[in-house]
């Protein structure tokens, strides 16, 4: 559990960039060269590869290079990682706010405290 959780913490920590966000939706349409990722940002080539470790260290981008073209792939397995844990989160609230539905609806008429 603690392997998945720097794993999580890792992934988390790389999608709190919104540069970072951009080559993720970027990459979620197909693979695409280092250029071809930097071409909308508003940085350096260098800075660009600076976001591209930072996600290839989480596990979501993987990358190649092939002579002087490096052409980076998002790895979905990784996002699937992170979105169960939400379903996870999500799943636990559900069932915490249906309890609270199910006793609010046996207690109608209990009066409210007014503090």
């Amino acid at each position: 559990m603690l392997n998945q959780s720097a794993s999580l913490d890792r992934m988390f920590q790389a999608l709190a960039d919104p540069t970072r966000r951009v080559m993720i939706e970027r990459l979620s349409r197909g693979p695409a060269s280092v250029t071809e990722l930097a071409g909308p940002l508003s940085m350096s080539l260098p800075a660009v590869m600076q976001h591209l470790q930072v996600l290839e260290t989480s596990g979501l981008v993987r990358s190649e290079k092939a002579g002087r073209v490096r052409t980076c792939r998002l790895e979905p397995a990784a996002l699937r990682a992170a979105e169960r844990w939400i379903a996870e989160r999500r799943a636990s609230w559900e069932r915490c706010f249906d309890r609270l539905g199910d006793y609010l609806a046996e207690h109608p008429d209990e009066p409210e405290s007014k503090d």
